[in-house]
């Protein structure tokens, strides 16, 4: 049975981790550019997953002018298809703060389940972010 954990992240040597965990999977395996993959990290609370204790997936959320959005949703290749994903879903909305009214994300086409699972809804069309097709969805309360 892999033991799965996920905590906030705030250590230097955490956050390490978690921005290595990103790089591999938004930087090297979907093409995005490094620029628009690292921003707005110091106003974001972030998290890391493990798997028996080895890194394996990461997450943040940020308060933005429009609400509350999680996003940066990475898990490695060779843990995919354990529930890392919705692991962190699970955490990062238990993170957020008493109140938060207006929760979305932007969803990767091929993780629209994960979210849906959560009771986010699409909102609108189809649009291209950093050369990836994402949705928005909203969580439905």
């Amino acid at each position: 049975m892999n033991k799965i954990e996920v905590k906030k992240a705030s250590a230097q040597q955490d956050l390490e981790k978690v921005f290595a965990i990103r790089k591999e999977v938004f930087v090297y395996e979907q093409n995005c550019p490094p620029e628009l993959e690292w921003e707005h990290e110091d106003e974001s609370n972030h998290f890391l997953a493990t798997v028996n204790g080895e890194p394996a997936g990461a997450a943040r959320w940020r308060k933005t002018a429009n609400g509350y959005k999680p996003e940066r949703f990475a898990v490695l290749k060779k843990f995919r298809g354990f529930g890392v994903g919705q692991a962190l879903v699970k955490a990062v909305l238990a993170d957020l703060p008493p109140g938060a009214n207006y929760i979305y994300l932007h969803a990767q086409i091929q993780a629209v389940g994960l979210y849906e699972k959560f009771a986010f809804e699409k909102l609108g069309n189809e649009f291209e972010e950093a050369g990836i097709r994402h949705y928005k969805m909203v969580l439905q309360s």
